[in-house]
């Protein structure tokens, strides 16, 4: 059973290491996209094996937070110059005003609930899941318009986060929709 406890916070240490690991190939290669999909799926089993187990902790929520914000570090270091030829500058603008509006949510959560909060939302998670797709689609001829859609779902996602900081009294980080109350 120690294993089972264990075993969500090492599949995300897993992750950091292939994520850490494709700095190093050529992007967009074999190689790198096998290892891309792997290190995705594995974002996926830490936390469903977490919760089959009832193993979830804060501590296994922030290492899967360093783990995603590693991996969109990556995609921004390796896939960000393909994708700067690749897609119409007017897509750049909407990213950085998502960015703006994601960080003044992190800023009114810490003010606030004095902790550092990236909430698990529904929204959020769709979000990590379309943007994850954007280095398998980004050679393709549906690279824009999917790259519009992905823009489209974060803003909602981080709109939803914000609005949450702002309407709730307390931190709740099993909260995963502004809807209700889950």
């Amino acid at each position: 059973m120690l294993a089972n406890k264990n075993l969500p916070n090492i599949i995300s240490a897993l992750r950091i290491a292939g994520t850490v690991w494709l700095l190093f190939m050529k992007p967009l290669s074999t190689l790198f996209l096998v290892v891309y999909v792997l290190t995705g799926a594995s974002d996926v089993a830490d936390g469903a094996i977490a919760r089959k187990y009832g193993t979830t902790s804060e501590l296994g929520a922030k290492l899967d937070s360093v783990a995603d914000l590693l991996f969109y570090t990556l995609i921004l270091i390796r896939i960000l110059p393909i994708m700067w030829v690749t897609l119409p500058k007017k897509i750049w603008f909407l990213v950085g005003t998502i960015l703006v509006i994601r960080i003044i949510s992190y800023v009114i959560a810490a003010v606030k609930y004095h902790r550092f909060s990236s909430m698990h939302t529904y929204m959020n998670k769709f979000t990590g899941f379309m943007v994850f797709g954007v280095p398998l689609a980004i050679a393709s001829p549906i690279a824009v318009p999917y790259c519009w859609t992905v823009c489209a779902v974060a803003m909602l996602g981080t709109l939803e986060e914000l609005t949450i900081h702002l309407s709730s009294k307390e931190y709740d980080p099993k909260r995963k929709t502004l809807l209700k109350k889950i």
